[in-house]
């Protein structure tokens, strides 16, 4: 359910579609409903009071 990423995976920002190799440093990690969903640095400065104060992603 909640297992880690694989290294060799790619992954993607949730909300841009941004992707990248490995998982940069700078990105956000957010569990919501179980599952794990990464953002880009961009998105999530841009959305850090809701990030900070839990809010599903949808809402955002």
């Amino acid at each position: 359910m909640n297992e880690p990423r694989a290294a060799e995976e790619p992954v993607a920002c949730a909300r841009c579609g941004r992707t990248a190799d490995t998982l940069p440093i700078t990105w956000t990690c957010s569990v919501e409903n179980g599952r794990r969903q990464y953002f880009c640095e961009e998105c999530a400065r841009a959305n850090i009071r809701s990030i900070e104060g839990r809010l599903d992603s949808s809402w955002w």
